[in-house]
């Protein structure tokens, strides 16, 4: 798993272009900008892209979702391109404060529901034809519903790293802060409810990461590399007049996903239930 999430590391890095990575100083467009998208009603997939239920033993529930970041944003040719071998057009900055190479969580950009992530001048790309795009998500902000003491239906704030490392220094998951000064692989989350703070790590290899042509583009373990189609493909020319937006639309389909060992179909953190999977269960592409 080590080795694979160093190939992820150094294929990240060294196939970066040269497009500038935060949106400054940048020239005059026409711009193609990416906006994201939450839609529950979406279809939930596996990692392989395949229609997905929820497994036997384990519940899931769709979040309200408030904010999301990615970390890395590619256009891709076809099925057929590998991983760093079609049009990378963002990576975010990483830092080894805590030992080892991480997404530094401090200079994300985190984004709600259609605002601008990511805006890239449309001559800084080559011209062409893309059939898919992927982008690795890397941290979740959102409302889910919970039972404890006694009562029901309860809201929360959980907060999610699904990148293959991050270093936080500290986070503030709703009105509270956490203080992790450290890197934290996928899977570290924080839930604030009612004044209470708790924090937790999902196992290893238990986050789902969408990817329709897993068979002919693989991506290494541990990231998040969200794989999504476009609905018509993406053609640019190099001859636009106008910006053209790219909508991230992202299945929240059941996303956030514990065990449930009394079987009832409601998260109870304080009677055992623990988040498993907070993985993204689908990503689409459409082109305005």
């Amino acid at each position: 798993m080590k080795n694979q999430l160093l190939i992820c590391v150094v294929l990240l890095s060294t196939a970066f272009s040269a497009c500038n990575t935060n949106g400054d100083q940048q020239p005059d467009g026409p711009y193609l900008v990416f906006k994201f998208q939450f839609n529950p009603n979406q279809e939930r997939y596996d990692s392989f892209g395949q229609p997905a239920s929820v497994p036997s033993g384990n519940a899931a529930q769709s979040p309200n979702f408030n904010t999301i970041s990615g970390h890395y944003v590619e256009l891709i040719p076809t099925a057929l391109t590998a991983l760093g071998g079609g049009q990378i057009l963002y990576k975010g900055d990483e830092t080894n404060a805590g030992g080892a190479m991480a997404i530094d969580f401090d200079k994300a950009k985190v984004v709600g529901a259609n605002e601008v992530f990511l805006s890239i001048p449309i001559s800084d790309i080559a011209a062409g034809t893309y059939e898919f795009v992927r982008v690795s998500v890397s941290y979740q902000n959102y409302e889910i519903t919970y039972n404890a003491l006694g009562f029901n239906g309860l809201t929360g704030t959980l907060a999610s790293f699904v990148g293959y490392n991050t270093y936080i220094s500290s986070l503030l998951v709703n009105q509270q802060s956490v203080t992790v000064n450290d890197d934290k692989l996928q899977g570290y989350w924080a839930f604030e409810s009612a004044g209470t703070l708790t924090t937790g790590q999902a196992p290893a290899g238990a986050t789902t990461v969408p990817n329709p042509i897993f068979a002919s583009s693989p991506i290494p373990q541990g990231s998040c590399l969200v794989t999504g189609e476009f609905e018509t493909p993406l053609t640019l020319t190099g001859e636009e007049t106008e910006d053209v937006t790219v909508i991230l639309s992202v299945s929240t389909n059941q996303s956030f996903e514990w065990t449930d060992p009394d079987g009832n179909g409601q998260f109870d953190p304080l009677n055992g239930d623990v988040p498993v999977d907070m993985g993204l269960r689908g990503l689409k592409a459409i082109v305005q």
